[in-house]
């Protein structure tokens, strides 16, 4: 009898052992898709003439991540005849030491980059209006807000070692690479996100020359605000950008700079927007590192950075005719108040101020009408 129970305990162990591991197995399985759809996601590399609407990899020559590990643009044939230039972000060095420390502060590969072209503004779903325009999309493994030519040298632990500032060179061969698939568009629309942002208005004059044949065209620039009295010389000196960028930097505000530009230059031609929300938690921690050499989220530094941003909007519209501007307060943190960074790789279609999306905002300007929203929450 004993014998007979201790069989029929071992059963029953035996039994949901088995079921654990099928358990594990197939947690394992969702785990192994859902990477392969996220962090892992590849696509097929461009040969011959691309499918209307499939994802490719595209892979320059030349091109070369930060640590020196392969480097692609992603690019999309759209239905309609409009191109959009989308840069992405993923922080900034700012000084040799920074270089250094590479993944602390900026994205030094093509680690989990594929899958955000698909967020956002690149998506399919049926509301999205740029659901049917081409995407050349410059992902970012630099360091440089997309300017850089240079290669750092440096020496650690008695090796030499090289970190590739080669954003510019990067986009400058994606674009040319993927232009002939695209023809000659008549609607353009630069932007990106974070330093993808800074980089939407350093190089939207560079991108705007290399589709001539656009005559409805649109800057916009989504989270990216960072006080820096060195903007000049790093941009000089480490990332060595074209002297046509560098000449431009005179302030401690490179994307007021780049933009006061751009308007001088294009006037009415070019429709110039920026969005921001108002205590972005990411760009105020980098503020923090530049301002007392601390990454850090806190109260004080929102604060800060809300104050900074009201002043930067002020410049906007004092130096820009006709610039929109789109303020907004989303996934707030309790205890801070301060908000989400970026949104155009995301939270696109989601209605936030006056009931209007920033998907909303940016294509009736594209349209024709540019307006403001949510300014009143730099006094909140």
């Amino acid at each position: 009898m004993a014998e007979q129970v201790k069989k029929k305990k071992n059963h029953v162990v035996l039994i949901v052992v088995l079921v654990v591991l099928a358990g594990l197995i197939a947690v394992g399985v969702g785990v192994g898709v859902l990477l392969k759809k996220t962090i892992f996601m590849s696509y097929p590399e461009l040969k011959g003439e691309p499918k209307v609407g499939q994802w490719y990899q595209v892979t320059p020559e030349g091109t070369v991540s930060s640590n020196g590990t392969e480097w692609h643009g992603i690019f999309r044939k759209g239905t309609e005849n409009k191109v959009v230039v989308y840069f992405f972000g993923g922080g900034v060095s700012i000084t040799p030491e920074t270089s250094k420390q590479g993944t602390k502060f900026f994205a030094v590969d093509m680690t989990a980059q594929n899958f955000v072209a698909q967020g956002g503004i690149g998506s399919t779903a049926e509301n999205n209006p740029f659901k049917d325009w081409s995407f050349i999309v410059i992902p970012y493994a630099s360091g440089d807000f997309h300017t850089g030519t240079s290669e750092y040298r440096y020496t650690s632990d008695g090796k030499e070692k090289t970190v590739y500032h080669h954003g510019y060179t990067n986009y400058a061969a994606m674009v040319e690479t993927v232009k002939p698939y695209i023809g000659e568009p008549d609607t353009l629309l630069v932007t990106g996100f974070s330093a993808g942002g800074f980089a939407t208005s350093l190089l939207a004059d560079d991108v705007i020359d290399r589709f001539p044949s656009a005559n409805n065209v649109t800057v916009c620039v989504d989270s990216s605000l960072l006080l820096y009295d060195g903007w000049h010389e790093t941009a000089r000196d480490l990332w060595k950008s074209p002297a046509e960028i560098t000449e431009r930097l005179t302030t401690n505000n490179i994307v007021l700079d780049s933009l006061t530009a751009l308007s001088n230059k294009r006037g009415d031609s070019v429709k110039i927007l920026f969005d921001c929300s108002y205590r972005d938690d990411t760009l105020q921690q980098y503020q923090g590192y530049i301002n007392n050499g601390k990454m850090e989220k806190n109260k004080a530094n929102g604060d800060r950075f809300q104050a900074d941003l009201k002043e930067m909007v002020a410049g906007l519209k004092t130096n820009i005719p006709n610039v929109g501007i789109y303020i907004w307060d989303y996934k707030a943190d309790a205890e801070t108040k301060n908000t989400q960074h970026t949104i155009i790789s995301s939270d696109f279609l989601v209605e936030l101020e006056n009931g209007k999306s920033i998907a909303d905002w940016l294509n009736d300007a594209i349209n024709g009408t540019v307006r403001s929203y949510g300014l009143d929450l730099l006094d909140k």
